[in-house]
Order: structure tokens, then sequence, then C-alpha cells
């Protein structure tokens, strides 16, 4: 063959391999998503991490949090498929928010709280400042092993004034809110981003439809719902994990200054240099108009007296909530006594109350605790890729049962109680269901194993508030009753250094009272929100106020989140708050407190936190009341004793079946 016949050949066989290369390039069908059961599956052309595209950008806000006469900025990664960049493919988006990406102030210096009420605290002293790295292009990994290989992009952003973003922490005002908010405005062409922090070198999303889920636990979950009070179109669904959804109910509980479990004496100033991971040089500057500025003093945090005002309702995310348009999945463990689960069960109340698309799930654990990984996968294949399979018609309510009903005689006694509440009915003008706050416990700790059980409400059907009066006896252990009694007054002496289960547990003690049930010879189970209603009187002009719903004998092992084994539900108040502690429900006003006179007798009513849990044969049920709580209240010294006019106080109890399941239970 002559050296121009090779030539041919050669150029004749490139030729046809070209043919084939396009005659496969038409034909082999591009990667796309895979959706079994109605949910989003690995796909191997998404799964090889060596192809995914990787972003850094820069989106500006409208918002000025540092003074500096421009708009902030806020960081982001972006995480996608290679397919988006070869093969045109445009997918949707899984979103997290957080201030925690880079780093955190360590060790926590929290305010002293053995102080006296209503005094002004002593200084808190300083706390180590977070690192700060820069460069910093991936800001997290988190979620994007999940979710790039089914076929979806993964963006971060931190909140602004932590890493790489501009501007101060606000910890819950506004731009908190607004930041998230403004990324997705970026996702869909609205907002601009930059190549960098300070340049004008634009970068655009034509990558992705512009359709946006958000997922978190704690602030992490905080900050998804925030985004969705925002109400940016694009953002279709969210699913906040044991979010903080009022900072005041996080650090304060009717008009009581208290701590979040596990957290003794941190406040909102504390949590602003735990998160303040911003650029060294704008620390000072953020510490002068944030820390020093809008949350110091009497119109801040203000942790004299422990009142609302328009700092905290700065902070409320309930006040938004009619602006939501994404749908919501709430989780909280009804164990947890962080982030209590009175903030996700208030804003489900207010969501259904507007008709608006949102369901719940509570479990048995404590702090944290996804949905169901199928459940999740549902609701994102559904409302971020339309998949139609039928979550928006699931019971709005997920139920982790008790743990300890999971055994066999559990079994038994469960089936038993389902079959009573079947034939026993709530009345028509029953309440219950429209119960608000949030909390509750396992008996031991988290079970994520069981599966939730699907429910019409929370509180669940059949659950009828049933009203307990107390009788003589508390300082040993006095009785609950349905009926009143004519007259009495028991008192207490405050002693914080007794713990809420020391107390529980010891057969007499002057620094509590206790009534309770007869012991229980069946299961009762307790759904909703325990309501108190006291005539009390001080014998000092401020006190503590805090009461346990707990089982008796009382069970002391660790359960979730600061929380014991044999508590049920808790709360705290402030009686210098009594005029605006008129109903209960979730606690908003911000009438100030006034200092009680001694020996002066008071009336006030609020709420527990909410609970689904099993009281087991052979326990009571019984109401614990006390002045200070040593795990959550500030620490006065010994002395201030308390009296409750037992003719004029009540505990409003939800039982499933009601007073005639308490009375065929043994407990009457």
């Amino acid at each position: 063959m002559t050296r121009r016949s090779r030539l041919l050949a050669g150029l004749a066989a490139l030729l046809f391999l070209v043919a084939v290369g396009v005659f496969y390039a038409r034909h082999t069908p591009k990667a796309g998503p895979v959706f079994v059961d109605g949910q989003a599956q690995v796909v191997p052309a998404f799964a090889d991490s060596t192809q995914w595209i990787r972003q850094e950008l820069w989106v500006q806000t409208d918002f000025d949090t540092d003074h500096d006469g421009l708009p902030d900025r806020v960081h982001v990664d972006v995480t996608r498929p290679g397919q988006t960049e070869t093969e045109g493919l445009e997918v949707p988006v899984v979103m997290g928010s957080s201030p925690y990406y880079a780093g955190t102030g360590r060790p926590q210096v929290n305010w002293d709280v053995q102080v006296e009420l209503g005094t002004v605290p002593p200084p808190r002293g300083k706390m180590n400042e977070p690192p700060f790295t820069s460069p910093r292009p991936r800001i997290s990994n988190a979620l994007v092993n999940q979710w790039v290989p089914r076929g979806f992009a993964v963006v971060h952003n931190e909140a602004p004034g932590t890493g790489l973003s501009s501007g101060c922490p606000t910890v819950g005002d506004y731009p908190e809110r607004e930041a998230p908010a403004a990324v997705i405005d970026w996702l869909n062409g609205r907002a601009k981003g930059y190549t960098t922090k300070t340049g004008d070198v634009e970068v655009k999303a034509t990558w992705t439809t512009g359709k946006v889920g958000m997922m978190g636990t704690s602030y992490e979950g905080t900050l998804p719902l925030a985004a969705a009070t925002q109400a940016p179109e694009g953002l279709e669904v969210v699913i906040p994990v044991s979010p903080n959804t009022t900072y005041y109910h996080y650090y304060r509980s009717n008009g009581l200054v208290r701590s979040p479990g596990g957290y003794l004496g941190e406040d909102v100033d504390v949590l602003y240099d735990f998160i303040a991971s911003g650029d060294t040089l704008n620390r000072a500057n953020c510490d002068r108009i944030w820390k020093n500025g809008i949350f110091a003093g009497k119109d801040g945090q203000d942790r004299q007296d422990g009142d609302m005002n328009q700092f905290w309702r700065d902070r409320d995310l309930l006040l938004h909530v009619k602006d939501i348009k994404a749908a919501v999945l709430l989780a909280h463990g009804l164990n947890d006594y962080n982030v209590v689960p009175e903030h996700s069960v208030r804003i489900y109340d207010e969501m259904k109350k507007d008709g608006l698309p949102v369901s719940i799930y509570l479990h048995t654990g404590g702090h944290g605790g996804n949905p169901p990984a199928e459940m999740v996968n549902r609701w994102f294949s559904h409302y971020l890729y339309g998949v139609d399979n039928g979550v928006e018609n699931d019971p709005p309510v997920w139920i982790v049962q008790d743990a300890g009903m999971q055994d066999p005689e559990g079994v038994r006694r469960l089936d038993s109680l389902k079959a009573y509440v079947a034939a026993h009915p709530p009345p028509p003008d029953s309440t219950a269901g429209r119960g608000r706050g949030g909390r509750g416990r396992g008996r031991r700790g988290p079970r994520l194993d069981v599966p939730p059980t699907p429910f019409a409400s929370f509180p669940i059907p059949g659950s009828v508030p049933v009203v307990f009066h107390p009788a003589a006896g508390g300082n040993g252990v006095g009785k609950l009753s349905f009926s009143a009694v004519t007259s009495g007054v028991e008192s207490l002496v405050d002693d914080v250094g007794f713990s809420g289960s020391d107390d529980a547990m010891s057969p007499r003690s002057e620094h509590r009272l206790i009534y309770a049930t007869a012991p229980f010879d069946d299961t009762v189970q307790i759904s909703g929100t325990p309501r108190v209603t006291l005539r009390i009187a001080s014998s000092k002009p401020a006190a503590n106020l805090s009461v346990w719903l707990v089982m008796l004998p009382y069970d002391s092992a660790r359960a979730g989140s600061s929380s014991h084994v044999g508590l049920i539900s808790r709360g705290w108040a402030d009686p210098q708050n009594h005029r605006s502690l008129t109903h209960g429900g979730s606690y908003e006003s911000t009438l100030p407190g006034e200092p009680l006179v001694p020996g002066r007798f008071y009336d006030l009513t609020f709420d527990l936190e909410p609970d689904d849990e099993f009281i087991p044969a052979g326990k009571q049920l019984a109401v614990m009341i006390m002045s200070s709580d040593r795990e959550f209240t500030l620490w006065p010294k010994p002395g201030t004793e308390l009296s409750v006019d037992l003719a004029h106080s009540s505990f409003t109890i939800p039982i499933v079946g009601g007073k005639t399941r308490i009375v065929s239970a043994g407990g009457m």
C-alpha cells in the first residue's frame, strides 16, 4: 500500500470513528434523575464525584449590617452534577444555611446564674473568638454525598458575619432571615452573584431549574424556616429539624429568665460570640453595633427582668408565618429541652390555622433527629422534581410512639388503649387539638428505628383536656382529684441546692409540693399541651416558679436533651408577669412584670411543654411545684417561700380517653 493509500485509509477510519461518535452522542440517552416508589435514586452517571462541578461565589444582599455603606455579600458554594455543564442538564437545589460552617468560639463563657432575681447581673467574661480562615472555597460537604448522586445540586451559604460572608451576626434579626432568601433569588436570576467578595465579575446560575429545598438541624434548621418567611419565589419546601422559632422562648419563659437545657447562663450575646467567625478586621465594629449596642441594655436582651420587648419580637418567626409559601415538614424530639418542641408545635398550629401546607414529625428522642430518609426523599422528589408520589395527601402528623410500648406486653396495652379510644370518642365540643406549645419526652430516649404512626392531628384524636385539682399533703404526696377542695394553703421553701429530680424522688420535702393520682393498673396516654392554673403568693417581690409533670415512683436516669426518664413535661413562669398570664398558649405579651406584694395571692395560667407519652401500669401521674429549677433558672439564695391556694389551683392535662380513661385505669 502506497503512502497516499495509507493516508486515505487512515482518514477514512478517522471519519468513521467520528461518525460513530456523533451517532452515539445523538442516540445515547442523556443522564437524568431516576425515581422508584416516588423517591429519587442514585444514578451512576451522577455519582462520580470527579465529574462534579464545584463553584465559589458571593451573593449580594439588600442589607448592610456592618454600616460600611455597602450591601453585605453572602459566601456561597455550589456542588452540581457534571452533566449540568456537559449535557445542558438543569437540576433543582438542596440547600443548607448556617453560622457554624467556619467554626465557633470555645470554650463558651456564659452569664453567672447565681444572682438575685431582678438585679443587674455582673459582667460576663470574655470568650475566645472563633478562628478566621481565608481562602476557604469549600464551605461544607453536608448533604452533598446524599443528594448530588440523585440528580440535585447542593448549595451552602454562610450567615452574615460568619466565615467569608461580609457583615455582622444579628442572631435572628431580619438579615439572618433574608440572607438565604437572597441566595435563592440568585438561583432564580433575581439577585447578583460575584466571583469575589468585593469584585464586580458576575456569575449566574444557568444550570438550575430554580426550585429549592432547604433542610438542617437546630440553628441550621432555624434558617430554612426563616428563609421561608421571606417567601422567595423558588423555595418550594423546607424541612426544619429542632428549629429555634423564637429567641424569646429559647432564652425566656413567660416573663422569666431561663436557660436552654445544657447551656446554663447562655443568652443572645453568648451565641453571638460563639458564631462571630467573620473577618477579624471587622469584629470590633460588629461588636460595637450589635453585641454592645443593639443587644445590650433594657431595650435589648435584658437579663434583669426577662420581659418581652421589641428586641425579642424582631426574632420571632411566628409573626411572619402568614408569609410562608413553601411546604413545611417540621421535625422535633419530644425529649428536647435545648430547643423545646414548643418551637415547632406553635408554628405547626399557626400554619394549620392559616391553611398553609405543613406536616410535623415528632419522635421520642432529644435534640435533633431527622424524619425517616424515605419521608425526606419523597418530599424533595415531589416538591423539587414534581414526582406524583402523593406526599401532599399524607397525614399531617407523624409520631414515633413511646419506645417503652414496643415490647410485646406494651403492644398488648397499646392495642387495648386504641380499642378503648375507638369506643370512647371525645365529645363534639372537645377542645383537643387547639393547644399551642411543644415538648415531650420518651422514657428510654431516642428510638428512631421505630416507625412513626400517622395521625390526623396533634394532640392525637381522642385526647381530651381533663382538669385535676390538688388536695392537701403536697410536702409529702397530696392527691389529684376531679373535684376542687373548698379551702387550704400549702407552702414550699426555695432552695436551688436541691435538683428537681431530688425533690421528685423524696418521699417528703419542704422544697416542693407534689400532687398525684392513684397508681394506674393499665396504661394511660397523654397527648397534647398540659396547662397550669395557680393562685400563688411569694414572701419576696420576685420568685422563680417551676412546674413539672412527672411519673411516680420517679426515675432520674437521663433521657434526651437535659431530660429524665421520669419526667413528662415541665414549664416555668415569672409570677411578676401575672397580668399577662391569664389564658395559656404561646406567650407573646409585651406587658412588663411588676414587683409582687409579699403575701398577696396572684392568679396565673401558663402552659407546660406538649408531649405524647404513655404512663404504664404501676405508675402515678403527678404534678410537682417548685420555685427555682437548677438546670434552667437563675439561682437566687435559698429562703423564698411560695404559698399555693389549693381551692383556686388546677391542672389541665390532655388524656387520651378523658376522665373515663383515668377512672377505668384505676387513677381515681
